[in-house]
């Protein structure tokens, strides 16, 4: 099973030994190095999300729509993220019913963004392998249900670790913490993590699988001779991406476990390690994997482009978008 800490908090945890470890220049530059590619890749976020919205034909394609929804997602768990760890770095106690509202959006939309990535994949999936009901099948009308039920199911592991925490915990929650906003300051009570454990399996395995025969399907398509290679190999690419922005999702439940493993070594230099772990497995792939789909696309390339120029590079040319 994977360990379910979320890794931003569970970094945010060690903060107070290295206020202890380290001198005060390391610190602020640690805090630098972390917040500041965070800070850069929300503007490029807020730029894309900007430009999602700018032309109707974005609005009005299910593909966008759901990269307007993956990019949304990860935008407010980047700022959750940074939130606690700004935090921490700041040594300041919250509320603990503040630190359970963050804590729970930071859980709510991390769940979000593996199961976008299956739906991108069926979308990619109907548009190559049932082209002529492409246009009816996948609608901006179905593409919204599909995403409010995406949201929905994410919000059931939060609302079962809600009311867990208003059952079994006895901490009130009208009070200043003592440690640092965090999970495990939170959910004390293993049932927590047993919860979290069966979620995300079945979450990151549901996934894998769309993700895998979607993939797979558009191959036996592509072998077609009647198929359109060009639009194949495109979708076979981008399903690809899916699979590999997953296999980040998935690298960034390993960071509990090793940095863990470097407590448990005593490493003199393990509280740098677990920045740069941080860095690296947490704050990189939720800002570059958007990122890197957006200037796949050569349509969204273009206006993004002229957004984050501020018009001064390029001009905005009518656009037409294909189906595939």
């Amino acid at each position: 099973m994977f360990n379910t800490t979320p890794p931003f908090q569970l970094l945010s945890n060690n903060v107070s030994l290295t206020n202890q470890r380290l001198a005060v220049p390391i610190r602020t530059f640690m805090g630098f190095l972390s917040v500041s590619p965070c800070l850069l890749f929300l503007y490029i976020n807020t730029i894309m999300l900007y430009s999602l919205k700018s032309k109707p034909v974005f609005r009005e394609t299910s593909r966008y729509i759901l990269f307007g929804n993956l990019l949304f997602a990860d935008t407010i768990l980047l700022v959750t993220s940074q939130l606690l760890y700004i935090l921490a770095v700041a040594g300041l106690f919250v509320i603990r019913y503040i630190c359970v509202v963050i804590v729970l959006v930071a859980i709510f939309t991390s769940a979000v963004s593996p199961l976008n990535l299956s739906v991108m994949s069926l979308e990619r999936y109907v548009a190559i392998c049932y082209p002529l009901r492409h246009a009816s099948i996948v609608t901006p009308g179905t593409t919204g249900v599909v995403i409010a039920v995406v949201w929905i199911l994410c919000s059931l592991n939060t609302i079962i670790k809600l009311v867990m925490l208003l059952v079994l915990e006895s901490m009130p929650l009208d009070q200043f913490m003592r440690e640092f906003c965090s999970t495990s300051e939170l959910f004390h009570l293993k049932i927590h993590n047993q919860v979290d454990n069966v979620f995300i399996s079945i979450v990151f395995m549901t996934v894998g699988f769309i993700i895998i025969y979607s993939y797979i399907a558009m191959m036996m398509v592509a072998k077609s001779a009647s198929s359109d290679k060009d639009i194949n190999t495109k979708a076979r690419n981008t399903v690809l991406l899916h699979l590999i922005q997953l296999g980040l999702s998935l690298s960034s439940t390993l960071v509990p476990t090793i940095v863990s493993a470097l407590k448990s070594r005593a490493m003199d230099k393990a509280t740098q390690i677990e920045y740069i772990v941080f860095i690296i497995l947490i704050i990189l792939p939720r800002c570059l994997s958007p990122l890197i789909y957006g200037l796949r696309d050569k349509t969204f390339r273009h206006i993004l482009m002229y957004y984050l120029t501020c018009g001064l590079r390029c001009t905005v040319e009518p656009i037409k978008i294909s189906s595939y």
